[in-house]
């Protein structure tokens, strides 16, 4: 019984999860290449892109309330899973599209809004179709077919002509994977007794070559796929399995490099099939791993643990004040990082990988 309850806490401490990312705070905006434009961004995923999907959902995976945005415009909590801005956001921002990216269940969401991008992202999805139902979450599944109706809607907007090339030159960003291992595999008893960590990172992977598959048929051209992070690393990871000196979890980290490998192959494999698209694997495992092994080259001060509450375990629900200097923090909450961690990532994405998508 004390194990059970044991499980049962880390779950609901556990499944908000989505791992972290994403730019350095710079002055400039990326200006894309000269031969390439980006009229939109497109993003599906879990938490860390979530942008208040979730917030008139049935799930405790929600954040829509102080101190969460409290450096978002205006300190408002908009159910984005952190202090500001999240990396998808961050994308528009840099790319000069707008200053942030909408939910597309946005009650005030403006027809406008479509031309230029909208986040489909749920807080505690996966690709595995469990761990979005455990977490009454937004399955890859269900985002598919609010993309589908978001195209319904485009072409009224604009025509089929002018929105299938809406579609064709946006850029499509996927980040999601981590409630997958966190939760759903490590912290649930659904899957181990029918897949070991090779097998279950190979349905991981099959789920997210079906899904950029699925993206290509509607018209996707240019899609980043992101690496998982490493998850061990995570404030609440290195509370639950880290030992008395609370250091990154290994196993949690070997097995996102695992799957952050096929994953790698599988898009190389797509865009020898799809030669027309422009197919991106990119690697946040390192950059991250960097940041946190190396706070002060980024100006940090803290990388184990969060700036709400205690910075051991808080997050959604359970995170109810904020530290008092949160540019100090690598983390906000004890999954998600601050909106500086994200700007430093987002950043570093465009420089290394923009090119890609020509």
């Amino acid at each position: 019984m004390q194990f059970l309850c044991l499980k049962l806490f880390q779950f609901f401490l556990c499944f908000t999860i989505s791992l972290p990312f994403l730019a350095c705070i710079v002055a400039a905006i990326i200006n894309p290449p000269k031969n390439i434009t980006i009229p939109a961004v497109i993003v599906f995923g879990d938490s860390i892109v979530d942008a208040g999907n979730n917030n008139n959902l049935q799930t405790i995976a929600k954040c829509n309330f102080y101190p969460y945005g409290i450096d978002f415009m205006g300190g408002k909590p908009t159910g984005r899973f952190s202090d500001g801005k999240v990396p998808s956001d961050l994308l528009a921002e840099e790319l000069g599209i707008k200053a942030v990216l909408p939910a597309y269940l946005d009650p005030s969401l403006q027809d406008q809004d479509l031309l230029t991008g909208v986040n489909f992202a749920s807080g505690a999805s996966g690709y595995d179709p469990l761990t979005s139902k455990i977490a009454s979450a937004l399955s890859l599944t269900d985002q598919l077919e609010l993309f589908r109706e978001y195209i319904t809607k485009l072409k009224k907007i604009a025509g089929d002509e002018k929105s299938s090339e809406i579609l064709k030159e946006s850029l499509i960003v996927l980040i999601t994977g981590s409630n997958d291992i966190t939760n759903t595999y490590f912290l649930t008893p659904f899957r181990q007794p029918h897949y070991d960590v090779p097998s279950y990172t190979e349905l991981q992977v099959s789920y997210a070559s079906s899904f950029v598959q699925d993206l290509f048929e509607l018209g996707a051209r240019r899609i980043g796929v992101f690496s998982l992070p490493p998850i061990g690393c995570l404030p609440f990871q290195r509370t639950l399995r880290g030992g008395f000196q609370r250091k990154c979890a290994d196993e949690y980290n070997q097995v996102a490099q695992s799957f952050n490998e096929k994953l790698s192959h599988e898009m190389t494999s797509l865009n020898k099939r799809f030669p027309d698209a422009q197919l991106v694997y990119v690697d946040i495992y390192n950059p991250t791993l960097d940041i946190v092994n190396n706070p002060q080259k980024y100006g940090f001060k803290i990388a184990d643990k969060g700036c709400c509450g205690t910075g051991f375990f808080e997050v959604g629900f359970l995170c109810k004040f904020a530290c008092a200097n949160v540019s100090e923090y690598v983390f906000w909450d004890s999954f998600h990082p601050t909106e500086k961690t994200y700007r430093l990532l987002v950043h570093q994405f465009l420089e290394q990988y923009l090119k890609s998508f020509i």
